[in-house]
């Protein structure tokens, strides 16, 4: 088994003390700051959403530490790799020189705290995702770590990840061969559909499908994948039943207007097969029989990686979802498509 989404939470801003110059520890201890809010706008700290009650310890707080990976998924779930991902928000932060710092300061922290304890672990590596020579440096830095496979690109950006200025960052990804990792969440400041902001949380988290569709848009239609062919992009906690529906609406519009994007060779549909996968979770299950015809319309068996999205709670009926799949595709599912992409 590879869960391909599980959060590593940083305790207490202290705990990146030891990896922070003196300059910011002073900084930070002067302002009393504690850390960035992003998260805690997407995932109140107290719901369940934010953490299942059973995987909340006392006297700690939710997927703080390696222990309580190793006791609530790797060693019960028997799973052979986990990738850890730090959702810590520093992509809401507009200070550059500071979200570099604290950028660096997360990705020593995560070789040091977790890659180092369990070798089971691979992890993302977090950017400075407003200032793409940061993000380049920050590649270059810790980009040859083996821990690291991906790093992390939240589905809330201020300009849509496939345009121009961002296509240096993927070429020194691709050339590590590293995965991008598109993940809920990201800067609170834009709404998280095309026409407005929420009120309420059913409706971001409802409307959240339509950033991810928005990003995989641009990512297409700017050339990314002709540019950068070996680039490979992971969907992570952006659900997946949406992406056949938004495939044929896309080649549809590319049969009438391709002459605007000459560099597309290939129906977009086509092209997000082979440089997209997809998390399973959350699963926007709905009937059996109703998700039966959805696993359908996906086409093949290679498009989707098992994750539990630890501590987060979905209320996914996994098991139901696999047994809607014949022996060939759960193995798949569950290990042999994500050991393939992340090259495990």
């Amino acid at each position: 088994m590879i869960d391909v989404d599980v959060h590593a939470n940083i305790p207490q801003i202290e705990a990146l003390f030891p990896y922070l110059d003196e300059l910011w520890v002073d900084w930070i201890t002067e302002r009393a700051w504690r850390g960035p809010v992003m998260p805690n706008h997407h995932y109140p700290v107290a719901s369940e959403r934010a953490a299942r009650l059973e995987w909340r310890p006392e006297g700690a707080g939710p997927a703080t530490s390696v222990g309580l990976l190793q006791e609530h998924i790797l060693d019960p779930w028997n799973v052979d790799n986990a990738i850890v991902n730090c959702y810590y928000g520093i992509e809401g932060l507009r200070h550059p020189d500071w979200a570099a710092a604290l950028a660096s300061a997360v990705n020593d922290w995560l070789i040091d705290q977790w890659l180092s304890k369990d070798d089971r672990l691979r992890a993302t590596m977090v950017m400075p995702a407003r200032d793409t020579a940061a993000m380049i440096k920050e590649i270059r830095r810790v980009g040859d770590h083996p821990g690291f496979v991906q790093a992390f690109f939240p589905t809330r950006s201020d300009n849509l990840w496939g345009q121009r200025q961002y296509h240096g960052v993927f070429r020194e990804l691709a050339a590590r061969d590293l995965v991008v990792g598109l993940h809920y969440g990201g800067t609170t400041e834009g709404a998280p559909s095309s026409t407005g902001y929420a009120n309420y949380y059913v409706e971001q988290y409802g409307a959240e499908w339509q950033s991810f569709a928005t990003q995989v848009t641009s990512l297409i239609s700017e050339g990314v994948f002709t540019d950068i062919p070996a680039l490979r992009v992971s969907v992570l906690e952006g659900g997946f039943l949406w992406f056949p529906v938004w495939g044929w609406r896309m080649n549809k519009e590319w049969k009438g207007l391709r002459r605007e994007v000459p560099w597309l060779d290939r129906p977009p549909l086509h092209i997000m097969r082979d440089h997209f996968r997809f998390s399973t979770a959350p699963i926007d299950a709905g009937p059996p029989e109703l998700m039966a015809k959805a696993l359908q319309w996906i086409g093949n068996d290679d498009m989707l990686m098992f994750a539990t999205d630890y501590p987060h709670r979905h209320d996914d009926d996994i098991a139901g979802f696999l047994s809607l799949l014949s022996a060939e595709a759960r193995a798949k599912v569950m290990a042999e498509n994500a050991r393939e992409w992340y090259r495990l």
